[in-house]
């Protein structure tokens, strides 16, 4: 290999294994069209581990009067049969797959289920499924029995049908659900009971029919994000969880908030019309250990309402780090509380002063650093801020 031909085209003398990594960083669609570059590289694209399919550039209207019915192209089709035809001999450890499915079209349900089967069998580590099927889907027995699969999303306003009552992902350890719709406690009882050593759930839900029980032995990070309510209560049931980062409407209850390992919570609760008068006192008891908190200004103006009808605060024993929000004196009030229920706390931090006249006063406490989020004051006026908030009064 002399000096002109290295300089010339120096990516094809790489080692296969290095050639593959880099078309798998690629979009599927660009690292197919290296095929044309030169005969040494027809089938080049093959050793990419990566493969993501979106139809979204290719989608097409189907007209029926009013109504207008999205699904996935024949040209698409053709593009995601072909590249798993020619993979067939390799392995395939990423694979993300967007597409809109006729309702009632099972030919391109059907499609969608072979594809899947395809490359779970093929030791695939990470599923991204971003599927809007406006029907009843039925993804392949094949997904969840997967021994190799690691992470799996699952998406976008999909209707699953029932799940097959047996389910084994032994290596699965991240799991992301948005807007995904369950036959009546599938996603407790068979989805999670199958994943043993899932480490980390994402359950964000823009509709109808939510999960309202969350259950698992070994779950340690959880993101629960909701905007609609059908059912007025959820229970956690996450012995190991160690980080929460939960947004809902407050509930009428919580009948079961174990979470006792818990050392980082967000929270972001907010008036629901719906529920007159929230009852959040298991989920505060249930978030009593943590070490670090984050309440909204919402969520502080919830927790002061519970208070008036009869909440009380625990004792936050562990708390060493709370940032704290508030829209107007209540919330201030609820923060003078707090002070006095977290004998450990050293750092707050406001997000924002709004709503703050010095007219509430604070009780002594263990702090010793204040921070305030977009402060525009002087440094004499952010002392006088830290007599305020922080230390013990003399």
């Amino acid at each position: 290999m002399d000096a002109k031909t290295c300089s010339g085209d120096a990516i094809s003398w790489l080692p296969h294994e290095v050639l593959g990594k880099i078309l798998s960083l690629l979009p599927t669609k660009q690292a197919v069209s290296t095929s044309v570059l030169s005969k040494k590289w027809n089938h080049m694209y093959r050793l990419a581990d990566s493969l993501d399919f979106d139809d979204s550039v290719s989608l097409h209207a189907e007209e029926g009067g009013k109504q207008t019915s999205y699904v996935f192209s024949d040209s698409f089709k053709k593009i995601v049969d072909r590249t798993l035809a020619l993979q067939c001999d390799y392995s395939i450890k990423k694979f993300s797959l967007a597409c809109h499915v006729g309702a009632v079209n099972e030919g391109q349900k059907a499609c969608v289920g072979r594809w899947i089967s395809n490359v779970v069998g093929r030791g695939l580590v990470e599923l991204d499924l971003r599927i809007k099927d406006r029907g009843i889907h039925f993804l392949p027995s094949q997904l969840f029995a997967s021994k190799t699969l690691v992470k799996l999303t699952l998406g976008t306003k999909l209707y699953l049908g029932k799940l097959p009552s047996y389910v084994s992902l032994p290596s699965l350890k991240f799991l992301f659900i948005d807007t995904v719709f369950f036959e009546y406690e599938d996603l407790c009882c068979v989805l999670l009971a199958g994943c043993p050593v899932l480490e980390e759930l994402s359950v964000h839900h823009k509709d109808n029919a939510i999960p309202h029980i969350i259950s698992s032995p070994t779950v340690k990070r959880l993101s629960v994000h909701y905007n609609f309510h059908s059912e007025n209560e959820l229970s956690l049931d996450l012995p190991k969880l160690e980080y929460l980062d939960y947004s809902d409407f407050a509930l009428y209850e919580y009948p079961q908030a174990n979470l006792g390992s818990l050392v980082e919570a967000k929270l972001d609760l907010y008036p629901a019309e719906h529920v007159e008068r929230p009852g959040v006192t298991n989920l505060i008891m249930g978030i009593r250990n943590v070490e670090i908190l984050h309440p909204s200004p919402a969520s502080v103006d919830v927790i002061y309402s519970c208070c008036k009808y009869g909440l009380l605060l625990p004792v936050f024993k562990n708390l060493v780090n709370l940032s704290f929000g508030s829209k107007d004196k209540r919330g201030w009030k609820l923060l003078a509380t707090m002070l006095k229920q977290s004998p450990k706390l050293e750092t707050l931090i406001i997000q924002d002063l709004n709503g703050y006249r010095g007219d509430v006063s604070m009780p002594p406490n263990q702090v010793k650093v204040l921070h305030v989020l977009n402060y525009g004051g002087t440094d004499e006026e952010f002392k006088q801020l830290e007599k305020c908030f922080i230390g013990k009064k003399t």
